[in-house]
């Protein structure tokens, strides 16, 4: 009894694995059925992909070769062209030699019957020739026995008589050139210069050697001089010049020859008053900033100045001096306005001339930069220009221009001689420069003592503001020749003595009175 349910029980485990190894089977084969039609599904799109893509694929390499069979179509095509036209070329080449050979052939033709001819005209000239030399030689046998006169002395008289006729048209011929050349020259002369000042028609430059400064209140004057004085004297020992402190209302006077410290004394000043801090040690720094400012501002000066003369390359230690120049006069006259309109003019004169306008331009821009080195080197300021040119590679005409306006050196070039022309014009025109009324008088009493101090002269006026001197002569201790020669020595003392703007001109009057009385 007890074995039937085991019995039973076993079959039922045997059943059910049979059933479940049945059902278990029954899914594995439906996933693998769902699995193999996924797959195709799958396939089919991967050759629908695959040729779609070898489609487009193909598509752009038949493009790619199209467009490649094209360029080199069109380059296969440019080719052809330029063989053809090279082709051209040589056959037409070929046809001028052709030409220029035939040409040349009968021009080879041509000199052989021309050879023969000039052959037999020779000839006939050789024979001819003989035939003149003894109908010559009959002459002179003849003119011997008639005039009674050798050869050589007939030949001696007629080469004297030559020679004096050729001497006497010469020298009226070289009176006629020489006449002529300076009527031209002082004409060409004139209208180069006056074109020059038309053209540049600069302003009238007057410098002072004192600044004004204004004040908000009379309270302000008390407050710069501080305590004891000690706040002017920390300004005058910072700055380098005089504040003069007077009655005048709401203002106080920088006096000083150097201009770049007025300036900065006025600016410093200036903000001092706006900042209210006025005591030594603000001035100091407030004066030490102001100079750096203006230091900067020069350079930028300097920069502005070549750019309005269109010039380049220039080393920044020029350009600085050259923005200097701003704060430096010469006789009254702004140094750089006076080097500016010397560059315009230069550039006028070499164009009409014939001559490197940018190299006159240059000379004439830097020709005082020697005026605006440290003042503890000493020597002509053109020289000193000159040593800073070669120092800092300028052209070599450019330099020997700035050494040679002057005279201090030797003119190597036209150029040269348009700078210190172009100088004189600027520092002589009206109003350019301003002279003391001292030196001035000083000057035209030098200029009549120069010329007194000659024998044979009467009187002497100093006319036209200095630039002209008459000179009265006695008739009876100077002619004609030696009233000349006076003039020549008068000019040269007067260059050599003398310093002042533009030219003097010497005038030497010479009137001989004879008297008699009718009694």
């Amino acid at each position: 009894m007890d074995i039937v349910p085991i019995i039973l029980s076993i079959l039922g485990l045997i059943l059910g694995f049979g059933v479940g190894y049945y059902v278990a089977g029954k899914a594995a084969q439906t996933k693998i059925v769902d699995a193999e039609a996924q797959a195709k599904v799958i396939r089919s799109e991967a050759q629908g992909e695959a040729k779609a893509l070898l489609k487009e694929k193909t598509l752009e390499a038949k493009e790619e070769w199209h467009k490649r069979k094209q360029d080199f179509e069109n380059k296969t095509q440019s080719s052809r062209d330029k063989l053809l036209n090279l082709e051209k070329q040589i056959k037409n080449r070929e046809e001028n030699i052709d030409k220029k050979l035939e040409i040349v052939t009968r021009k080879e033709k041509q000199l052989q019957t021309l050879d023969r001819d000039v052959g037999q005209k020779s000839k006939k000239i050789e024979k001819k020739l003989a035939e003149v030399e003894t109908l010559v030689e009959e002459q002179n046998t003849r003119l011997e026995r008639i005039t009674g006169m050798s050869r050589e002395d007939a030949l001696k008289y007629l080469m004297e008589n030559l020679e004096n006729e050729a001497k006497a048209a010469a020298a009226h011929l070289i009176k006629e050139i020489r006449d002529e050349a300076k009527l031209n020259a002082k004409r060409e002369a004139q209208k180069v210069v006056v074109q020059a000042i038309q053209r540049t028609a600069s302003d009238h430059a007057i410098e002072t050697t004192v600044s004004v400064v204004n004040l908000s209140s009379e309270d302000m004057k008390g407050r710069i001089i501080g305590r004891e004085g000690r706040n002017i004297r920390a300004f005058e020992a910072a700055t380098g010049v005089d504040l003069i402190i007077d009655d005048t209302p709401e203002a106080v006077i920088i006096s000083g020859f150097d201009p770049f410290r007025r300036q900065v004394a006025k600016i410093a000043l200036e903000r001092l008053m706006s900042d209210g801090r006025i005591h030594p040690s603000r001035i100091e720094e407030l004066v030490n900033k102001t100079e750096k400012e203006l230091e900067e501002e020069i350079r930028q000066e300097g920069e502005n100045a070549l750019l309005e003369l269109n010039i380049h390359n220039v080393h920044p230690e020029l350009v600085r001096l050259v923005g200097k120049m701003k704060y430096r006069s010469s006789y009254g006259q702004n140094l750089l306005h006076h080097s500016i309109e010397v560059a315009y003019l230069c550039g006028i004169m070499a164009v009409e001339l014939g001559f490197d306008p940018r190299l006159a331009k240059r000379a004439g821009l830097l020709h005082d930069v020697g005026k605006c080195v440290d003042r503890n080197i000493e020597g002509p300021h053109a020289l000193l220009g000159y040593e800073l040119a070669k120092r800092y590679k300028e052209h070599p005409i450019v330099a020997n221009a700035i050494g040679a306006h002057h005279e201090d050196i030797e003119m190597e070039s036209p150029i040269a001689a348009i700078v210190q022309a172009c100088d004189g014009i600027s520092g002589a025109r009206p109003g350019a420069r301003r002279e003391s009324l001292e030196n001035y008088i000083k000057r035209l009493e030098k200029l009549e003592s120069i010329a007194g101090s000659f024998e044979g002269v009467n009187k002497t006026y100093a006319i036209q503001a200095g630039r002209e001197i008459r000179v009265i002569v006695e008739p009876e201790r100077v002619d004609d020749l030696l009233a000349d020669q006076l003039a020549n020595d008068i000019a040269a003392r007067v260059e050599n003595e003398l310093e002042y703007p533009g030219q003097i001109r010497v005038t030497i009057v010479r009137e001989y009175r004879s008297t008699s009385f009718a009694k």
